[in-house]
């Protein structure tokens, strides 16, 4: 161990002379221009030989070319690493406005071995392509220019790895307009983030920026970010491509911890927005295509069906005693044995994952009166009501799911504001036929007591959420899903120059991961009813898909001009943020 650590501190710190060479190649053997005349790069270049880092960053910052400031800041903060000045290095990191860049270069001098993920191998290929393309792409020798780079070898070394359509309308008012002006203020501090806002902005990739650099330095994300700087709910959009920020807007406040490892809103007791469900949805949902969707299946097994079925048509034939029925429930569950779980579209290992599977599971124990709901939600099969004689409904597999349920996405004229309008979810229903070998056969139907159960559930979503925060666990993924399909639909991240380095990518921003769930218990219950047995079993799942709510085909526009003259007289408070600031009210 003592030997592959030690090789692997070598192979970094070779790596880290490797490209400060080729940053400084860059001013080196890249062609001079006016605004960037060759004594300023010898200048810097001789600064950083003598370890004079404060003069070359003065020298750096003072063009006005926002790519070469970024190489000489890179060149500065790898030189730094290289002198062990780990805390100066990450602040000459911070000042790099390229996000790639600032990614290659944190990925280079490699975090502390005891950082969330340690210290990652860099790509020299994939660095040397970034700079050839951002940094004058015109001057390279690969395209005939007079600059040119030359690769450096590389260590490698192997980490361990373990084993679990509703329309879009029109915002005529200008109101969208005015919430996304107002946003401009100044940055909050992480001291601040407990009182309440009615309206919390969160700039993406400045969150982005800042937890990169903690983990570079070996730290986790604070609290406050881990959190959102407590968001609870998702309301807006905003997109600021003149400042690079890509904004999340909605209430927060004060957090508390709640059972069974909830955070919750303090006043409301709403659960808050997760980082790691953030990233974890984004990587799904912005880098996934036009048609990403994620959820989850909940399904018996077609051969504890048929099981079932040969057991009832067994038992039907006598009756059944009161002092024998617990035995015979507990023979009918062992018949159908246990429901497969499949998590799709995410890492089932994922929190994410997790709180779908849960909200799903709980929901389908209300519905079949196995755990208690609220007024006005009454569970399947006490809203059965038989006539003395009638038959009872034959048995089937009742098949209720989770889905989106947004009124509306709305957006301004110059498509830089969205606003969600609507609950976030719903219940929908269906009754699947059994055939004889147990195969569910669905039916695209619904009769007028599964619908009941589907609307009443949705219909006290809010109260419910209030007793089971883990529904509202499930609408924020609603909240994070449709945020990100729409930044992908817009583009506004490439709009704002935001590229996702560190929260696209599972190895820079590795989430905690959990043993993944395959199986539970059977849902099924039964009531007496005229002295009749009635039987349900329920399936379902969770279906999260928001493509049809961000096309273009159906988002409205808005015609009032008033939307742009707020966000250009606005525009100059974005670039006001305080350094390390990456939300405000």
């Amino acid at each position: 161990m003592v030997f592959i650590m030690l090789a692997k501190s070598i192979c970094v710190r070779w790596f880290c002379r490797s490209v400060l060479a080729v940053l400084m190649g860059i001013a080196v053997v890249g062609p001079a221009r006016a605004a960037r005349p060759q004594w300023q790069d010898g200048i810097i270049r001789a600064h950083i030989r003598a370890g004079e880092f404060a003069p070359a960053l003065t020298l750096a910052r003072q063009t006005s070319d926002p790519k070469q400031r970024d190489a000489w800041l890179g060149m500065i903060a790898l030189a730094q690493a290289e002198a062990q000045a780990r805390d100066a290095y990450l602040q000459s990191a911070a000042e790099i406005s390229d996000d790639r860049i600032r990614a290659g270069v944190l990925a280079c001098a490699g975090a502390p071995p005891d950082g969330r993920g340690g210290a990652a191998q860099p790509d020299y290929d994939e660095l040397i392509d970034l700079i050839t393309s951002t940094v004058r792409p015109t001057t390279w020798d690969v395209v005939g220019g007079p600059g040119a780079i030359s690769p450096f070898p590389t260590g490698v070394w192997v980490d361990p790895q373990g084993v679990l359509c509703p329309m879009a309308r029109q915002d005529a008012t200008g109101n969208l307009a005015a919430l996304r002006a107002a946003s401009r203020l100044r940055a909050g501090r992480e001291e601040n983030a407990r009182r309440n806002s009615p309206l919390r902005m969160i700039s993406l990739p400045r969150l982005e920026k800042y937890v990169q650099l903690r983990l570079a330095a070996g730290q986790q994300p604070t609290e406050t970010m881990q959190v959102m700087a407590g968001l609870y709910r998702i309301r807006y959009v905003f997109v600021y491509p003149e400042s690079g920020d890509v904004v999340l807007a909605g209430p927060a406040g004060d957090w508390t911890a709640g059972l069974e490892g909830a955070i919750l809103n303090a006043e409301t007791g709403r659960p808050v927005v997760r980082l790691d469900d953030l990233a974890v949805v984004f990587r799904r949902m912005i880098c996934g295509g036009p048609d990403a969707k994620f959820g989850c299946l909940i399904t018996p097994r077609p051969e504890g069906l048929a099981r079932l079925q040969a057991f009832l048509q067994q038992s039907n034939q006598r009756p059944i005693h009161a002092e024998s029925r617990g035995n015979w429930l507990k023979q009918l569950r062992a018949q159908i044995g246990k429901q497969d779980i499949e998590v799709y579209g995410l890492d089932p290992r994922t929190r994410a994952a997790r709180v779908m599977v849960e909200a799903d599971y709980r929901m389908k124990l209300i519905g079949m009166g196995l755990e208690k709901g609220v007024p006005g939600v009454v569970d399947y099969l006490h809203l059965i009501k038989l006539a003395p004689g009638e038959p009872p409904p034959p048995m089937t597999v009742l098949r209720w799911w989770f889905t989106l349920d947004y009124d509306a996405v709305l957006a301004s004229r110059d498509r830089l504001a969205f606003a969600l309008r609507g609950q976030g979810v719903k219940v929908e229903s269906e009754n699947e036929r059994l055939s004889a070998g147990g195969k569910r056969v669905h039916t695209g139907e619904s009769d007028s007591l599964n619908r009941r159960f589907a609307r009443s559930f949705t219909e006290h979503f809010e109260e419910l959420s209030q007793k089971y925060p883990i529904y509202g666990e499930l609408r924020n993924l609603c909240d994070l899903a449709l945020a990100g399909a729409l930044i992908r639909e817009e583009n506004a991240a490439a709009n704002a120059g935001w590229h996702l380095t560190c929260f696209g990518d599972p190895q820079a921003f590795p989430v905690e991961l959990a043993q993944a769930p395959k199986e539970v218990d059977t849902v099924m219950n039964y009531r007496i009813i005229n002295r009749v047995h009635i039987l349900a079993g329920v399936s379902g799942g969770v279906s999260i898909w928001p493509a049809t709510l961000v096309s273009r085909r159906t988002m409205g526009v808005e015609n009032d001009s008033e939307i742009e003259n707020q966000r250009s007289a606005a525009a100059a408070n974005g670039r006001n943020l305080a350094n390390g600031g990456w939300w405000w009210d």
